[in-house]
């Protein structure tokens, strides 16, 4: 009896040990996970500052070509050398170019520093007539050849990149072109897709960045003893620039800082950082990490109910053999629906061989006949129509390995009429069942249309576009395909009198997996629009009036 007390008295040990050693645990658990969560939001970072800072490498090597261009350009020497008569054609030829590039502006300046010519010449805040020879950038380029100066604008007051560029030799120089780039749309970006985004020069000054109160903030720690202040103030409006801390985030209890990932941007020596909040993953992670070290506790507890857990793991092998089974099967049946689609398409190919196969026998029976009887002119006509018939099945033959085909052609100049052309023979077949009626693009524009493209991707997404159209059409139907010119793209645009869409489609309309089709798994459109896009063009759809319009955009030739 003694010993069984003295049993139950270790049972309250055994428990507290047991919490202890849970609650041991879930410490453990919880810094892991917080390691964990922690380690992915830097890599996550990582990756995307990468991806930030190649963005604005690329930007500025865009602009950087500006003004390397203008410095050998006869007009621009002219101008500097004494030809005044160059100047309204040089500032129409500058604002038109400060149009297409986005650039704030672009002007000309003398061997002096003083503006002969701008992009803003028509404009009441136009450089003509001012004097930068103040500048940084003026001076670095008359020297050097090439500079370039962060700085707020002395009539706008906008920050904004100058890259300048010395016109004429070193020892001679006859003048300095630059060029304003202000970065507004890309910090817009920043704000509304990242978490902190900012950018430093040499010096550890903020230049861009996507909370506008951090710019011009000092992200080096200290003031270095160097920095002029007379010089700091004009450039950034601030002769003393505040230092910068990075933001913490989280509830004010447990603040957690901001994950600070930097990355150089190689033309202008400066440093993007991207600010990474790890407080949601930190709380997914804990969340998570605390709700496995409950299950194993339960688990552990119930360990002794070994009957129980053996009853519940058959159960979840059982539930698992099911679901990999009926993966199995909807994976045959989407298998079985790609083929299905093909098999219209080669069944209406086939009805359009046989025909000519059937032809060219009674020609060349007749022929046979007209040799024994000496009527060789008459045989001649049906041997040339044997050939003819022939060469027509070799046109279908050879326009269906074409579309099977799996090309890794490079992207090269096509004619629409012959994509257009080849589609329309691979569903001949089906569009003559239906008796649908085919409007063709102008032959003019049809003739003209050339694009840069692959051949058998572009006729895959039209092949998909008509296929859709004909169904939608239905038995005497009407199907319009038109071609329209754009500035450096052609558009084609398959339009059918059907039903059209359905409103609450046309939304998700390009996403897989959506279709209003019985027998459809909603993967055609989705991987049209993918082709486009990696052809540097794009699908879109529009309801019509009678039906829906498909058009494919893509780059002119």
């Amino acid at each position: 009896m003694q010993g069984r007390l003295g049993r139950w008295h270790l049972v309250p040990i055994a428990l507290a040990a047991l919490l202890l050693l849970g609650a041991l645990a879930m410490l453990g658990l919880d810094r892991a996970m917080r390691v964990r969560a922690l380690e992915e939001t830097r890599t996550a970072a990582t990756s995307q500052a990468a991806i930030l800072a190649a963005g604005l490498e690329s930007e500025l090597n865009k602009f950087s070509l500006v003004p390397r261009v203008l410095a050998v350009d006869p007009e621009v020497a002219a101008l500097l050398g004494g030809e005044s008569a160059q100047r309204p054609l040089l500032n129409r030829r500058l604002a038109a170019l400060a149009q297409q590039t986005s650039a704030a502006a672009i002007y000309l300046m003398d061997a002096r520093g003083t503006t002969l010519a701008a992009s803003n010449w028509d404009r009441p805040d136009s450089f003509i007539g001012s004097n930068y020879r103040f500048r940084e950038y003026f001076n670095g380029a008359r020297k050097d050849g090439a500079a370039s100066e962060f700085a707020l604008g002395t009539v706008s007051r906008r920050p904004g990149l100058y890259l300048a560029e010395r016109v004429g030799p070193a020892d001679q120089p006859l003048g300095v072109v630059a060029v304003k780039v202000e970065f507004d749309s890309l910090e817009a970006k920043w704000r509304d897709a990242e978490d902190g985004v900012f950018v430093t020069d040499a010096g550890g000054i903020v230049l861009l960045a996507s909370n506008p109160e951090w710019r011009f903030r000092s992200a080096a720690g200290e003031r270095p003893a160097q920095r002029d202040p007379a010089r700091d103030a004009m450039r950034f409006g601030v002769a003393e620039p505040l230092p910068f801390e990075l933001p913490a985030t989280g509830p004010a209890a447990s603040r957690v800082r901001m994950i600070e990932k930097i990355q150089p941007i190689a033309p202008v020596g400066w440093e993007l950082h991207l600010l990474a909040d790890p407080a949601p993953r930190l709380s997914v992670a804990l969340a998570n990490g605390r709700l496995a070290g409950v299950i194993a506790l339960a688990l552990l507890a119930l360990a002794g109910a070994g009957a129980l857990v053996w009853r519940r793991q058959r159960q979840a092998r059982a539930a698992a053999e099911i679901a990999a089974q009926t993966a199995t099967l909807r994976e045959q049946l989407q298998q079985a629906n790609r083929l299905a689609t093909l098999g219209q398409i080669t069944a209406g190919l086939g009805h359009e061989i046989r025909q000519p196969l059937a032809a060219m026998r009674v020609y060349a029976e007749n022929g046979e006949r007209l040799l024994d009887a000496d009527r060789t002119d008459e045989a001649a006509e049906n041997f040339h129509r044997i050939a003819g018939l022939a060469g027509r099945i070799g046109e279908i033959t050879e326009e269906q390995l074409n579309f099977s085909r799996r090309s890794a052609e490079e992207p090269r100049i096509i004619a629409l009429a012959e994509v257009i052309d080849g589609s329309l023979l691979l569903l001949r077949d089906q569009i003559r069942q239906k008796g649908l009626s085919i409007t063709w693009p102008d032959p003019r524009s049809a003739a003209a249309a050339r694009v840069r493209a692959r051949h058998v991707q572009l006729e895959q997404v039209l092949v998909n576009l008509l296929q859709n159209a004909v169904q939608a059409a239905g038995q005497g139907g009407e199907i319009a395909l038109a071609i329209a010119a754009r500035e450096n793209s052609l558009q084609l645009s398959v339009t059918d009198n059907g039903p059209g869409v359905l409103p609450e489609l046309q939304d998700s309309l390009f996403q897989p997996f959506v279709t209003s089709k019985r027998e459809g798994i909603g993967l055609g459109l989705a991987i049209a629009r993918d082709i486009m896009r990696e052809l540097g063009g794009d699908l879109t759809h529009e309801a019509t009036a009678t039906g829906a319009r498909f058009t494919m955009t893509m780059p002119a030739a």
